[in-house]
């Protein structure tokens, strides 16, 4: 969400020191319901949701007298950005709700989301999960109507377009379609106006978003959220997805929808192996269920003999079990999660950084020593963390370690909204699969296959992307861009 998609690094001094997995970029949740406290609802939707992003936190509701709007938004998780207080006093009849990490730019609270924009019809807040590709394009178009910017996302381009079309005479709805036509990247949008709560996904649907019902005494309302998990914490009903293409109005009078674009699927496909919550729902089961599913494939490609199967917590779990059920070894739990470290901003002393791994994962020895271990994970992206964990396994008396990887090799940046950093940076990039099994101290390595992979998902393989895995974009990438990201192939043009 970088406005000028310059794609420089964030500066992670301060990040978790132990993160070695894609970020996700955020999550969104909205809603109209004038019966209920919208506030209260959009903070359980972004709790739910809180594993999309965990840098900063917002909400904005639209009260009743139509031209009155409250807005908070902060820095930190979204315990720490709204108490009972400040819920208190967003009053209104719709909200929408966000839950942001930065993909590439900055991470401060000037970019904390929804952003507000003022029209001639009102005010307009948005919140988005994505990516835009052609953000220098899109800033030259609206200086020259213009446009002037208070952030450095691409968020609030989208939010300016919107607004500049509305007071060339649009209305909201013909205002945002015609503002999406000038966007090209992924982005999934929640969207307030005085009127109604407006939820809209790109063509090709990267990032996910979904509708649910509210049933309460007096009418039927709607919500719109990132994953369905964020649907069943506020005790609402999946419907479906917003279609790729389409935009969906909430309002008094219901839920209206209009498919602006023809589509072309293409979900991230990371968003089934990792990122969405493992209770969401997607394609009519729980990604348990599918990455369950994984696990069994990755048995039948690459078995090996040992005395046990672990997972690293959380996200390598159900991929192990699955591997476990196909192989008859033992599943067991082989590390254990501090699930209280989160996001520190005290930093560990330098001797607790080169100590390793147990600040965050603590290997239990007495399940360890003396065993043929098979442990799973569903990618390996840098290699730091995976690296150490092998190495507290063999500390803790593992005889052998063997690493099973749930998807295929990461070898390319994403430009949708995950970071992945930059090419060089991906150590299946620059390395074969022997030669990462040597970096990381293991016995042997393997990786679910690409195949393999799509097959798990029992959908038309044709419908995900999988650039990160293949190099192969489904939506075009400037060249620019391209280059500040894909060193090592730029490097050889």
């Amino acid at each position: 969400m970088n406005l000028l998609a310059s794609f420089e690094s964030v500066d992670r001094e301060n990040a978790p020191i132990y993160q070695d997995k894609p970020e996700e970029a955020c999550g969104v949740f909205g809603l109209y319901a004038p019966e209920e406290e919208v506030a209260k609802l959009t903070y359980f939707g972004l709790y739910a949701l809180q594993h999309r992003g965990q840098e900063s936190a917002g909400i904005v509701t639209f009260d009743k007298d139509k031209d009155k709007v409250h807005i908070h938004k902060d820095m930190g998780l979204v315990s720490q950005v709204f108490k009972e207080a400040t819920l208190n006093e967003l009053k209104g009849q719709l909200a929408i709700g966000h839950t942001r990490y930065s993909t590439t730019g900055s991470s401060h609270k000037v970019n904390a989301q929804p952003t507000v924009v003022q029209t001639r019809l009102g005010s307009l807040a948005l919140a988005h999960n994505g990516n835009l590709v052609n953000t220098v394009a899109l800033k030259e178009i609206l200086e020259s109507r213009g446009g002037s910017f208070q952030t450095t996302t691409d968020s609030e381009m989208i939010a300016i377009a919107i607004g500049q079309e509305v007071d060339n005479g649009k209305d909201w709805i013909s205002a945002a379609i015609t503002a999406f036509e000038l966007c090209s990247g992924a982005y999934s949008l929640t969207i307030a106006t005085p009127d109604g709560v407006m939820g809209a996904r790109d063509p090709n649907g990267i990032r996910p978003l979904v509708i649910g019902i509210l049933n309460n005494k007096t009418k039927r309302r709607y919500v719109l959220s990132s994953e369905t998990c964020g649907l069943d914490i506020i005790g609402a009903e999946y419907l479906r997805d917003v279609e790729p293409g389409e935009l969906v109005y909430l309002t008094e009078d219901g839920i209206s929808s209009y498919h602006w674009k023809q589509s072309s699927r293409k979900l991230c496909i990371f968003e089934m192996i990792y990122f969405a919550r493992p209770d969401s729902i997607m394609h009519n089961e729980s990604l348990y269920t599918y990455r369950i599913r994984l696990g069994e494939k990755l048995a039948q490609e690459s078995f090996v003999e040992a005395d046990l199967v672990m997972g690293v917590p959380d996200s390598g779990i159900p991929a192990a079990i699955g591997f476990s059920r196909a192989t008859g070894i033992p599943f067991s739990e082989g590390l254990i999660k501090n699930r209280y470290v989160g996001r520190t901003f005290i930093q560990p002393t330098q001797s607790m950084r080169e100590s390793g791994i147990k600040m965050k994962l603590n290997p239990l020895r007495d399940v360890l020593n003396n065993k043929r271990v098979v442990i799973i994970d569903d990618s390996i992206v840098r290699g730091t963390t995976s690296k150490k964990i092998i190495k507290a396994l063999r500390e803790a008396g593992a005889l052998e370690v063997h690493m099973r990887i749930s998807s295929p090799p990461v070898t390319h940046p994403c430009f949708y909204g995950i970071d992945t950093d930059t090419q060089d940076q991906l150590i299946a990039a620059t390395n074969s699969i022997e030669e990462i099994a040597a970096i990381l101290g293991v016995d042997s390595l393997a990786y679910l296959s690409w195949d393999g992979m799509l097959q798990a998902t029992r959908e038309d393989t044709k419908s995900f992307c999988s650039a990160c895995f293949t190099g192969d974009y489904p939506i075009a990438i400037p060249e620019k861009v391209k280059r500040s990201k894909l060193i090592l192939e730029s490097s050889t043009t």
